[in-house]
């Protein structure tokens, strides 16, 4: 391929190594709750996991496609916006996952573009009408995970009620492994997307490929990294999920990692990119709500919603910090 360069490749890299930190924080999303339920093991749960999000990497590219394009207009980026983007992401992430806190990897690499684009280019480097999708992408991410995951565990006791609990806990502890596998391929789907999105926007700028359409290649490596960063580990963004923030049995982890996956599954169609960590944690409430409102560790809860809170500014700042001194220097 023309146009690689020592800088290029140094960007890739670094887009890699976001990504592998996205697999870090973000996919232990999938297998928390069957982890948690002790439905599978560690083991076996992140080499479904890993598997299932290269698969869900593959299936698609509309939100790869919106982060390239949509959220800052591409003749305003160049490889100094999407260093300053990806370093605040790599930066923020490792250091909420060491403290055990999910994040939005999404709202992280948005405000960083965002926060990167404002620093060069001011209001007219961002692209609105991607913003309007990262809106609906929180919606579907909060209100519709809660409620969904509310609805399904109302249905599924009421139709299910005079079954013992240790035949619920067979039959749904069955349909747990389905339904984490589920919840892997629709994070893999939407989340996996968003770094090829970015590689391919670094290729297009730099005149390797002509066209903005997202390589094979680059599906398969950002698959791939997103793999190994799941099978690395995030153990303790897992035992916050799945232990700390609620007690659950398989039929509730059932019931939130399917409520989650349909609405990541039916975001990643439409091409809106949202937060896979927002729509299972807000899903793991829903059904802790559903039995009982004090079934929910509001006080952990609080916790990771701080943390959500924390990543636009944190991301945004310190991707603007870097592009302004890069702009200083050079």
């Amino acid at each position: 391929m023309d146009g690689i360069s020592l800088s290029l490749v140094f960007v890739l890299i670094l887009i890699l190594a976001a990504e592998f930190v996205n697999g870090w924080n973000d996919a232990p999303n999938a297998i928390a709750t069957v982890v948690s339920t002790r439905i599978l093991s560690p083991l076996q749960a992140v080499l479904i996991a890993s598997l299932l999000n290269i698969l869900g990497a593959l299936s698609g590219t509309a939100v790869a496609l919106t982060i390239g394009k949509g959220i800052v207009k591409p003749e305003m980026v160049n490889l100094v916006t999407i260093v300053a983007a990806t370093f605040g992401v790599v930066i923020w992430t490792t250091i909420v996952t060491l403290l055990g806190l999910p994040i939005s990897i999404t709202h992280g690499l948005i405000s960083g573009l965002a926060g990167a684009a404002f620093a060069s280019g001011g209001l007219a480097s961002l692209e609105w009408n991607g913003w309007k999708k990262v809106l609906i992408g929180l919606g579907f991410s909060t209100f519709l995970g809660f409620t969904l995951a509310i609805l399904l565990t109302t249905i599924i006791f009421r139709t299910f009620g005079g079954i013992s609990p240790d035949s619920m806990r067979k039959i749904f502890g069955k349909l747990q492994i389905f339904s984490s596998a589920f919840m892997a391929f629709s994070h893999g789907g939407n989340d996996g997307q968003k770094f090829m999105g970015i590689m391919t926007l670094a290729l297009y700028i730099t005149g390797v490929i002509k066209e903005f359409r997202v390589p094979v290649w680059v599906i398969l490596i950002c698959g791939v990294t997103m793999g190994l960063g799941t099978a690395f580990g995030g153990w303790r963004v897992i035992k916050t999920m799945g232990i700390r923030l609620t007690c659950l049995q398989p039929v509730q982890g059932f019931s939130a990692e399917t409520s989650a996956a349909l609405a990541i599954e039916l975001a990643s169609r439409l091409g809106i990119p949202l937060s896979t960590t927002h729509t299972i944690n807000t899903a793991i409430m829903g059904v802790g709500a559903s039995k009982r409102f004090s079934a929910v560790r509001w006080g952990v809860g609080g916790e990771i919603v701080t943390a959500w809170i924390l990543t636009f500014p944190v991301c945004g700042l310190i991707a603007y910090t870097i592009t302004k001194i890069s702009l200083w220097l050079f």
